[in-house]
Protein backbone atom coordinates (compact mmCIF):
# COMPACT_ATOMS: atom_id res chain seq x y z
CA UNK A 1 0.00 0.00 0.00
CA UNK A 2 1.37 3.65 -0.92
CA UNK A 3 1.34 6.33 1.77
CA UNK A 4 0.01 8.63 -0.95
CA UNK A 5 -3.44 6.31 -0.22
CA UNK A 6 -3.43 7.64 3.60
CA UNK A 7 -5.44 10.40 4.87
CA UNK A 8 -3.91 13.95 4.38
CA UNK A 9 -2.13 14.19 7.96
CA UNK A 10 -0.76 11.04 7.71
CA UNK A 11 0.99 11.83 5.03
CA UNK A 12 1.82 15.35 6.36
CA UNK A 13 3.29 13.34 9.82
CA UNK A 14 5.23 10.99 7.47
CA UNK A 15 6.51 13.72 5.68
CA UNK A 16 7.58 15.57 8.48
CA UNK A 17 9.57 12.26 9.66
CA UNK A 18 11.38 12.03 6.53
CA UNK A 19 9.52 8.50 5.77
CA UNK A 20 8.83 8.24 1.85
CA UNK A 21 8.05 4.84 1.66
CA UNK A 22 6.68 1.65 2.87
CA UNK A 23 9.10 -0.44 4.40
CA UNK A 24 8.74 -4.50 2.80
CA UNK A 25 7.03 -5.68 5.66
CA UNK A 26 4.29 -2.56 5.19
CA UNK A 27 3.83 -3.32 1.34
CA UNK A 28 2.46 -6.95 2.41
CA UNK A 29 0.18 -5.79 5.29
CA UNK A 30 -0.96 -2.21 5.14
CA UNK A 31 -3.27 -2.84 2.44
CA UNK A 32 -4.72 -5.80 3.85
CA UNK A 33 -4.87 -4.37 6.72
CA UNK A 34 -7.00 -1.37 5.43
CA UNK A 35 -9.21 -4.25 3.30
CA UNK A 36 -10.14 -5.45 6.97
CA UNK A 37 -8.28 -8.67 6.94
CA UNK A 38 -7.24 -10.69 10.52
CA UNK A 39 -3.65 -11.56 10.51
CA UNK A 40 -0.36 -12.48 12.28
CA UNK A 41 2.02 -10.71 11.46
CA UNK A 42 5.78 -12.97 11.90
CA UNK A 43 8.90 -10.33 11.48
CA UNK A 44 11.85 -9.77 13.50
CA UNK A 45 12.28 -6.68 15.84
CA UNK A 46 13.40 -3.34 13.87
CA UNK A 47 11.10 -4.52 10.77
CA UNK A 48 8.34 -1.97 11.21
CA UNK A 49 5.86 -3.57 13.00
CA UNK A 50 4.94 -0.74 15.80
CA UNK A 51 4.65 1.90 13.23
CA UNK A 52 1.96 -0.55 10.95
CA UNK A 53 0.21 -0.66 14.06
CA UNK A 54 0.47 2.83 13.98
CA UNK A 55 -0.52 3.64 10.19
CA UNK A 56 -3.05 0.97 10.29
CA UNK A 57 -5.23 1.98 12.93
CA UNK A 58 -4.97 5.86 12.28
CA UNK A 59 -5.78 5.15 8.71
CA UNK A 60 -8.29 2.94 9.98
CA UNK A 61 -10.33 5.32 12.14
CA UNK A 62 -10.04 7.98 9.68
CA UNK A 63 -8.07 10.49 11.89
CA UNK A 64 -11.16 11.38 13.56
CA UNK A 65 -13.23 11.21 17.04
CA UNK A 66 -16.44 9.80 17.21
CA UNK A 67 -18.23 8.43 20.50
CA UNK A 68 -17.28 7.44 23.30
CA UNK A 69 -16.91 3.79 22.68
CA UNK A 70 -12.95 2.69 21.93
CA UNK A 71 -12.79 1.62 18.29
CA UNK A 72 -9.00 -0.14 18.70
CA UNK A 73 -7.94 -1.79 21.49
CA UNK A 74 -3.85 -2.85 21.46
CA UNK A 75 -2.35 -5.47 24.04
CA UNK A 76 0.94 -4.88 25.30
CA UNK A 77 3.06 -6.20 27.83
CA UNK A 78 3.27 -4.04 30.14
CA UNK A 79 2.87 -0.20 31.93
CA UNK A 80 6.64 0.45 30.04
CA UNK A 81 5.46 -0.58 26.52
CA UNK A 82 2.12 1.47 27.36
CA UNK A 83 3.48 4.34 27.65
CA UNK A 84 6.42 3.98 24.85
CA UNK A 85 3.51 3.25 22.23
CA UNK A 86 1.44 6.07 23.17
CA UNK A 87 3.82 8.51 22.92
CA UNK A 88 4.91 6.74 19.68
CA UNK A 89 1.58 7.45 18.50
CA UNK A 90 0.91 10.86 19.54
CA UNK A 91 3.90 11.93 17.19
CA UNK A 92 1.39 10.45 14.35
CA UNK A 93 -1.52 11.99 15.79
CA UNK A 94 -0.83 15.95 14.64
CA UNK A 95 -3.37 17.14 12.27
CA UNK A 96 -6.31 14.49 13.97
CA UNK A 97 -8.93 14.39 16.90
CA UNK A 98 -8.16 10.98 17.59
CA UNK A 99 -8.00 10.89 21.58
CA UNK A 100 -5.87 7.63 22.86
CA UNK A 101 -5.52 6.32 26.42
CA UNK A 102 -3.39 4.36 28.57
CA UNK A 103 -4.32 1.37 30.76
CA UNK A 104 -2.55 -0.71 32.94
CA UNK A 105 -1.86 -2.07 36.49
CA UNK A 106 0.45 0.31 38.00
CA UNK A 107 -2.41 3.04 37.85
CA UNK A 108 -5.30 4.16 40.28
CA UNK A 109 -8.14 1.41 38.31
CA UNK A 110 -10.91 3.73 39.25
CA UNK A 111 -9.31 6.89 37.60
CA UNK A 112 -8.63 4.62 34.97
CA UNK A 113 -12.69 3.99 34.85
CA UNK A 114 -13.44 7.64 35.00
CA UNK A 115 -10.81 8.62 32.46
CA UNK A 116 -12.39 5.86 30.14
CA UNK A 117 -15.93 6.95 30.64
CA UNK A 118 -14.48 10.30 29.59
CA UNK A 119 -14.37 8.53 25.76
CA UNK A 120 -11.75 7.89 23.73
CA UNK A 121 -10.97 5.83 20.24
CA UNK A 122 -7.55 3.99 20.77
CA UNK A 123 -6.63 2.30 23.89
CA UNK A 124 -3.52 0.77 24.93
CA UNK A 125 -3.79 -1.91 27.87
CA UNK A 126 -1.97 -4.64 29.60
CA UNK A 127 -4.09 -7.68 29.80
CA UNK A 128 -5.00 -8.41 33.79
CA UNK A 129 -6.01 -4.30 33.77
CA UNK A 130 -8.36 -4.47 30.84
CA UNK A 131 -9.98 -7.90 32.15
CA UNK A 132 -10.52 -6.58 35.53
CA UNK A 133 -11.83 -3.13 34.43
CA UNK A 134 -13.97 -5.17 31.60
CA UNK A 135 -15.93 -6.85 34.26
CA UNK A 136 -16.37 -4.30 36.45
CA UNK A 137 -18.55 -2.54 33.61
CA UNK A 138 -15.57 -0.06 32.98
CA UNK A 139 -15.46 0.00 29.38
CA UNK A 140 -17.68 -0.80 26.05
CA UNK A 141 -16.11 -2.86 24.06
CA UNK A 142 -19.54 -2.78 21.81
CA UNK A 143 -18.09 -0.33 19.33
CA UNK A 144 -14.35 -2.15 18.95
CA UNK A 145 -12.90 -2.76 15.37
CA UNK A 146 -9.27 -3.73 15.95
CA UNK A 147 -8.21 -6.25 18.66
CA UNK A 148 -4.47 -5.63 18.00
CA UNK A 149 -1.57 -7.56 20.08
CA UNK A 150 1.86 -6.08 19.99
CA UNK A 151 4.98 -8.29 20.42
CA UNK A 152 2.74 -11.19 21.35
CA UNK A 153 5.56 -13.24 22.48
CA UNK A 154 5.00 -11.83 25.99
CA UNK A 155 1.36 -13.57 26.26
CA UNK A 156 3.00 -16.60 27.30
CA UNK A 157 4.23 -15.75 30.71
CA UNK A 158 2.27 -15.37 33.78
CA UNK A 159 -1.00 -16.62 32.32
CA UNK A 160 -1.36 -13.90 30.06
CA UNK A 161 -2.50 -15.90 26.88
CA UNK A 162 -5.78 -16.67 28.31
CA UNK A 163 -6.18 -13.37 30.00
CA UNK A 164 -6.26 -12.04 26.59
CA UNK A 165 -7.80 -14.53 25.10
CA UNK A 166 -11.04 -13.71 27.19
CA UNK A 167 -11.62 -10.65 25.65
CA UNK A 168 -12.59 -11.56 22.24
CA UNK A 169 -16.08 -13.86 23.99
CA UNK A 170 -17.57 -10.02 24.44
CA UNK A 171 -16.97 -8.55 20.98
CA UNK A 172 -19.20 -9.82 18.40
CA UNK A 173 -17.31 -8.52 14.78
CA UNK A 174 -13.85 -7.44 14.96
CA UNK A 175 -10.55 -7.29 13.24
CA UNK A 176 -7.48 -9.40 14.93
CA UNK A 177 -4.05 -8.45 14.56
CA UNK A 178 -1.40 -10.30 16.15
CA UNK A 179 2.33 -9.08 15.27
CA UNK A 180 5.35 -11.23 16.94
CA UNK A 181 8.88 -12.15 16.13
CA UNK A 182 7.61 -15.75 15.71
CA UNK A 183 4.11 -17.91 15.17
CA UNK A 184 3.57 -19.98 18.45
CA UNK A 185 1.96 -22.94 18.15
CA UNK A 186 -0.52 -22.27 20.86
CA UNK A 187 -1.97 -19.30 18.31
CA UNK A 188 -3.92 -22.33 16.21
CA UNK A 189 -6.21 -21.98 19.31
CA UNK A 190 -7.01 -18.62 18.31
CA UNK A 191 -7.54 -19.86 14.93
CA UNK A 192 -9.95 -22.20 15.64
CA UNK A 193 -12.04 -19.78 18.19
CA UNK A 194 -11.94 -16.29 16.94
CA UNK A 195 -9.62 -15.62 13.98
CA UNK A 196 -11.01 -17.83 11.56
CA UNK A 197 -9.09 -17.62 8.16
CA UNK A 198 -6.78 -15.61 9.67
CA UNK A 199 -3.72 -14.87 7.18
CA UNK A 200 -0.25 -15.49 8.43
CA UNK A 201 2.55 -12.80 6.68
CA UNK A 202 5.81 -14.06 7.62
CA UNK A 203 8.89 -11.49 6.65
Amino acid sequence: MSFKKFIEPLKLNLKSKGIESPLELQNLILSKIKGGISMFCIAPKGSGKTTSIILSVIQKLNGEALGDAPRALIFVKDKEAALHLEEEFKTYLKGTDLRIYSVYDEYNMELQREDLFLGTDIVITTPKRLNRIFYLNGINLNELQMFIVEDAEFLFRNSLFAEVARTPESIERCQYLVFTTKFDQRFERWQDTFMFNAQVIKV
